[in-house]
C-alpha cells in the first residue's frame, strides 16, 4: 500500500509541531486530512532548551498518533549566511557536547537533522549522527561540491531542500546540488509548490536522479490552514495568497504545500505521476529505513 510520507513538515492546520500536544496532534491531522499517512516533524532552530522541551512534546505525541514518525531537526548547526527562515541567534556549531545532548534529548524520537558542513567539527558530527542512526542531510550551507562530497562520504545520505538555501549548479562550480545529482547514495528533497524550485528544474531532477528524489512540502502551520500571520520559530510570517513570507522580507519561510499538491505540481511539469508518487512514499520511507 502506498503511504505518501513527508519527511520535512513543520506544521499545519494553523499549528506547529512541538509547540503543544494537541497542537501537534492537530497539525498532524490536518496533513492526514489531506492525504498525507507518514510525517516527520521539523524544528527550525532553537535554543538547546526549548528543542529538549519541543522533542518532549513529539515524544508523548508519537504515543498517540501513529502517523508522526519522528522529528527532525533543521538546525541549530547551519550557516548563518544561508540561515533561511532561522533565527541567527538560535544557529550553532556542532561541538560535541551539544551533539551529545541531541543525541540525547532525542532518543527514539530523533530521525533526521540538517547540518551545513564547512562549520567546525560538522564531518565529525555527521560521523556521529549517522553512526546513532540519525539520517544526516546536508543543508542550509555554503559548502562547495568537493566539502559535499566529504560530507557523504562521512555518512549524510539527503540533501535539505535541494537548490535553496545552497549554492547553485554553475558551468565550474556544481555546488551541493550538483554533487548530490552525481552521487547514487545521496536522495534529493524538493519542494514542488511552483515557488521554491521552477517546474522544468523539478523534471529535470527526476530524469537526473531516478529513485533519489523526495518531495518535502516543508509546510509551516498556514498548511491546509489559511493566509494570516503566523509565527515559525520565533520569527514572524505573513501568509499571502498561500506564500509564506518572514513579515517585512521576500524570504520564503516555508510554504502552504500539501503532499498531494505537490505530486500534481510535478506531473503538470512533465513528471510520470508513477514517478511523482513514488517520490512522495516510497523514496522518502526508504531515505529514513522505515518498511
Amino acid at each position: 500500500m502506498t503511504v505518501l510520507t513527508d519527511i520535512h513538515c513543520h506544521g499545519g492546520g494553523g499549528h506547529a509541531f512541538g509547540e503543544t500536544l494537541e497542537g501537534t496532534l492537530a497539525a498532524a491531522a490536518a496533513h492526514r486530512g489531506s492525504g498525507t499517512g507518514g510525517v516527520v516533524a521539523s524544528f527550525v532552530s532553537l535554543s538547546l532548551e526549548s528543542t529538549r522541551a519541543q522533542l518532549d512534546v513529539m515524544r508523548a505525541a508519537m504515543r498517540r498518533d501513529p502517523s508522526i514518525l519522528g522529528v527532525h531537526l533543521e538546525g541549530p548547526f547551519l550557516s548563518p549566511r544561508r540561515k533561511g527562515a532561522h533565527d541567527p541567534a538560535a544557529l550553532a556549531a556542532p561541538e560535541e557536547p551539544l551533539v551529545s545532548a541531541l543525541l540525547e534529548a532525542g532518543d527514539e524520537v530523533l530521525r533526521q537533522i540538517t547540518i551545513a558542513p564547512e562549520l567546525p567539527g560538522a564531518l565529525e558530527a555527521i560521523e556521529r549522527f549517522a553512526a546513532a542512526g540519525v539520517t544526516v542531510a546536508v543543508g542550509h550551507t555554503e559548502a562547495d561540491a568537493s566539502l559535499a562530497r566529504e560530507a557523504f562520504d562521512a555518512g549524510a545520505r539527503l540533501l535539505t531542500h535541494a537548490f535553496n538555501a545552497m549554492p547553485g549548479i554553475g558551468a565550474r562550480a556544481i555546488g551541493p546540488a550538483g554533487a548530490a545529482l552525481a552521487d547514487e547514495r545521496v536522495a534529493l528533497e524538493v519542494i514542488a509548490d511552483g515557488i521554491h524550485v521552477d517546474p522544468g528544474l523539478i523534471a529535470a531532477m527526476f530524469r537526473a536522479a531516478p529513485g533519489r528524489v523526495v518531495l518535502v512540502t516543508d509546510a509551516m502551520a498556514a498548511a491546509a490552514s489559511a493566509d494570516g500571520d503566523y509565527v515559525l520559530g520565533t520569527l514572524p510570517v505573513e501568509v499571502r495568497d498561500g506564500r509564506a513570507l518572514i513579515a517585512g522580507t521576500d524570504t520564503l519561510a516555508g510554504s502552504t504545500l500539501t503532499l498531494t499538491r505537490a505530486i500534481e505540481v510535478c506531473v503538470q511539469a512533465g513528471v510520470p505521476r508513477e514517478d511523482a508518487v513514488s517520490a512522495a512514499s516510497e523514496v522518502p520511507r526508504r531515505v529514513l529505513g522505515l518498511r
